[in-house]
C-alpha cells in the first residue's frame, strides 16, 4: 500500500508510553494510552501543566518516537518508517498550529503558506494557486502580501493555520492555538477550526488550557498522569479545566505574595 491509501481513515493509538532520562533517573511522561480517534473526529485534550499532554501530541504527530508502542495511521505502523520516511510522511499528512505561529518574518503570508508545498516540490505554480485559497478560506485574500510583523496576533495565527493545511493533511495537531489571543479573537479562531473540520473532515486534535474552547470539542479528553481518564459531557469539561486553571493561577499568585511578603520582611528587617 502507497502512504497515500495507508494514511487514509482512523488513527489507532496501541499501548503508547514516552519515557526521558533526567539526572540518570527515568521519567515517564506517556503511561500506556490506547485510544482511536475517527476521520473527522474533532478531540481536545486538557489537563494540568506537565501530565504529558504537548509530549503527546509530538509523538502523536510524528516528531519524536515513542518509548514503545504503536500509531496507525489506517494500516501505516508509522513508526517502523525509517527516519526519512517519516519526514515524508508527515510533511504529506499531518499540519501542525502552535501556540507560537513560527512564521517566516522574511517571507509575505502567502509565501509562508507556500513554504511546505515547495519544501515538498509542487511546482511554483501549484503551491500559489493552494496557497491563495487557503488563505482566502481563512479570510486572509487581502493580505496576501503582508509579512508577518504587519498582521495582527490573529491574522498571524490564520496564516499559520493556512499553512498547516497547505498539504491536505490527513490530520490537524493544535497545541494551545489560542494561548497567545484576547478572547474575542481566539473564539474566531474556534470557529475557524470548526468550520474547518465541516467542510474538509478533517481530523482534529487540540491541546488547550481554554475551556471554552474544549467545550466546543465533540470528543473532550482529560489528561492526568501520562493517560486519559474518562471524557465527560460539555459542562463537565469545561468544569474540570476551569478548575485546574484556577488552581494553578492560585499556585501563582501564592507565589507571587509569599515573594512579596519576604521582600517585604527584607526591607524593614
Amino acid at each position: 500500500m502507497s502512504s497515500e491509501t495507508q494514511a487514509k481513515g482512523d488513527i489507532h493509538i496501541v499501548d503508547l508510553h514516552k519515557s526521558f532520562l533526567h539526572e540518570g533517573k527515568r521519567l515517564n511522561v506517556i503511561n500506556g494510552i490506547d485510544s482511536v480517534f475517527r476521520k473527522g473526529e474533532m478531540v481536545s485534550i486538557s489537563g494540568r501543566s506537565g501530565v504529558g499532554k504537548s509530549t503527546f501530541l509530538h509523538v502523536l504527530g510524528t516528531l519524536d518516537r515513542p518509548t514503545r508502542g504503536q500509531i496507525l495511521f489506517g494500516d501505516q505502523d508509522v513508526f517502523t518508517l525509517s527516519s526519512t520516511q517519516l519526514a515524508r510522511f508527515r510533511n504529506q499528512h499531518i499540519g501542525f498550529v502552535f501556540q507560537f505561529h513560527h512564521l517566516l518574518p522574511e517571507f509575505t503570508a502567502l509565501e509562508n503558506v507556500m513554504m511546505p508545498a515547495l519544501i515538498h516540490r509542487l511546482s511554483k505554480a501549484d503551491a500559489d494557486r493552494k496557497a491563495r485559497a487557503l488563505l482566502a478560506e481563512v479570510g486572509l485574500s487581502e493580505r496576501l502580501r503582508h509579512k508577518p510583523g504587519e498582521l495582527s496576533g490573529g491574522e498571524q495565527q490564520r496564516v499559520a493555520l493556512a499553512r498547516a493545511l497547505v498539504m491536505e493533511p490527513t490530520l490537524l495537531l493544535a497545541d494551545e492555538p489560542t494561548g497567545n489571543l484576547d478572547q474575542d479573537t481566539g473564539e474566531g479562531i474556534h470557529d475557524l477550526f470548526l468550520e474547518l473540520n465541516r467542510r474538509f473532515n478533517l481530523t482534529i486534535v487540540i491541546v488547550t488550557h481554554d475551556p471554552r474552547l474544549a467545550a466546543r470539542m465533540p470528543t473532550r479528553l482529560t489528561m492526568k498522569d501520562g493517560r486519559f481518564v474518562e471524557p465527560g459531557d460539555a459542562a463537565h469539561a469545561a468544569e474540570h479545566v476551569a478548575a485546574e486553571v484556577a488552581a494553578d493561577e492560585e499556585d501563582h499568585e501564592g507565589l507571587v505574595t509569599l515573594g512579596a511578603t519576604e521582600h517585604g520582611n527584607d526591607a524593614t528587617g
